[in-house]
């Protein structure tokens, strides 16, 4: 097991010997993102701004035009608050290749409470144009989502994550941008979940026979696909450690409102409120997304 954000920054290292096209950018939280391991093995390619995101996301834009790819790194809440109107003029209107990696997703960044829980990261992202938004579930999936967004061409958001999770991934694994990720095939209800809620559910889909349908890419999405796993159940249940609006839950809604009649949908995440400060798997049960909340919530649905 192993936090999404320690396998980030260590895989920057492993790949920075045979990919010497990027560059790294911190505001000052290099230890928080565990960039300071690239810090120490490159510091020609390390770019200290400061605790100035805006003007970090500025510079990112202003390399991103002379052939260096930036992964500008941060906490979320910086990077989808503080820096946003940046994110959005300067990267993704002219379409700028820019990376950013943001740690200290959800209520699972824990005790440092509401100020520095993004909840809302995602649904901000996915609303600006050109952005594809991306959130692994484990340190298989990251490696495989840091090589995408180093080869694709444009402006990518990517979570990586505080909490230890196991790999639920085999070895051979491939990401496919905007595809669901069946983990196991079941019957009447499908679970969709993102990042650190993936491996909280599989024991429990396992338990009771349902589909466990994990999704790296929050934007873009495919209708198509998603629509051939709803057409074969009754019930769709979301869960994402982020607010129910404008996110994973969002997106399985609107499939369903296009292309699926007769299913019911059922969001667990954060109901439109703040964090609070406390251990991460505590407020997961608090908030309804940690593996009892679930299991209650599965169960239910099997009755109904």
């Amino acid at each position: 097991m192993i936090p999404l954000r320690n396998a980030f920054g260590k895989y920057l290292v492993e790949i920075a010997e045979n990919r010497k096209d990027f560059f790294v950018l911190d505001a000052d939280v290099a230890g928080g993102t565990c960039t300071h391991w690239f810090r120490e093995r490159y510091p020609e390619r390390f770019v200290e701004c400061g605790i100035a995101e805006q003007n970090m996301f500025g510079v990112a834009a202003g390399l991103s035009t002379v052939g260096i790819i930036p992964i500008v790194t941060t906490y979320g809440v910086f990077a989808s608050m503080r820096a946003i109107e940046q994110a959005r003029n300067a990267i993704a209107y002219p379409s700028f290749n820019v990376k950013i990696v943001a740690s200290h997703p959800g209520i699972d960044v824990g005790p440092d409470g509401a100020t520095h829980q993004a909840v809302e990261d995602l649904g901000i992202y996915r609303t600006i144009p050109n952005f594809v938004v991306l959130s692994p579930a484990d340190e298989i999936e990251l490696k495989k989502c840091v090589d995408f967004m180093l080869d694709y061409k444009g402006p990518v958001y990517m979570r990586t994550g505080r909490s230890p999770v196991p790999d639920v991934h085999a070895s051979g694994y491939d990401f496919a941008l905007g595809l669901p990720d069946v983990l196991r095939k079941g019957k009447e209800i499908a679970v969709f979940t993102t990042g650190i809620t993936t491996h909280r559910a599989l024991p429990i889909v396992e338990e009771y026979n349902t589909w466990l349908v994990n999704v790296p890419t929050l934007k873009p999405i495919n209708g198509k696909a998603f629509g051939k796993i709803l057409q074969q159940v009754k019930i769709a249940i979301t869960i994402e450690d982020h607010n129910v609006y404008n996110g994973l839950g969002s997106a399985v809604a609107d499939v369903i409102a296009e292309q699926v009649i007769g299913v019911r949908l059922v969001k667990l995440g954060i109901k439109d409120d703040f964090g609070k400060s406390g251990d991460p798997l505590e407020l997961a049960e608090m908030y309804g997304i940690g593996p009892e909340a679930i299991e209650g919530v599965v169960r239910k649905c099997l009755k109904e």
